[in-house]
């Protein structure tokens, strides 16, 4: 079972790599990486105090997958984003791939999005506020693109430690 040493951390080059999409065939390997992902974000959880989900890419498994856990556990399989609205936000994001800097980003206030779930069946949320900077920040990481590559500008990091 993976744990927080598996973290990849920020400088490793495969945050940097998009990741390939689950096929359906493939399903039977997502019941071990849920259950990594779900280790790995409950030990980032006792040791930073945050953590609401984690992509596959952060435990160096380069497969379209987040995991969500807010109020109960969520597998993500596949997503795609086929709407952002035109009203956007700026947050201070953190990150599990380097937990002590936050970085500000600009995200859409509200996506629309589309995954398929367990069961291979495809789901869409629409999703609004902190909810869609979440998704955001997770979907971006399969495609290989960190807040730190989204900052608003070089004044746009800061320590919280």
């Amino acid at each position: 079972m993976k744990t927080l040493k598996d973290m990849v951390l920020l400088g490793d080059e495969r945050l940097y790599q998009k990741c390939d999409s689950v096929k359906k065939r493939e399903m039977p390997i997502l019941k071990n990486l849920e259950r990594d992902l779900h280790n790995v974000m409950e030990e980032i959880r006792k040791e930073y105090k945050f953590g609401r989900a984690i992509a596959a890419p952060q435990i160096g498994v380069m497969k379209r997958v987040i995991y969500l856990n807010i109020d109960k556990p969520v597998l993500i399989i596949n997503p795609f984003i086929t709407f952002t609205s035109n009203e956007t936000f700026q947050v201070w994001d953190n990150c599990m791939s380097f937990p002590n800097l936050l970085v500000k980003v600009e995200r859409y206030k509200k996506i629309k999005l589309s995954f398929f779930d367990r069961k291979w069946q495809l789901q869409t949320w629409n999703l609004e506020n902190d909810l869609s900077e979440l998704i955001q920040h997770e979907y971006d990481h399969l495609d290989g693109i960190l807040s730190t590559m989204r900052a608003i500008n070089h004044k746009s990091f800061k320590w919280n430690l």
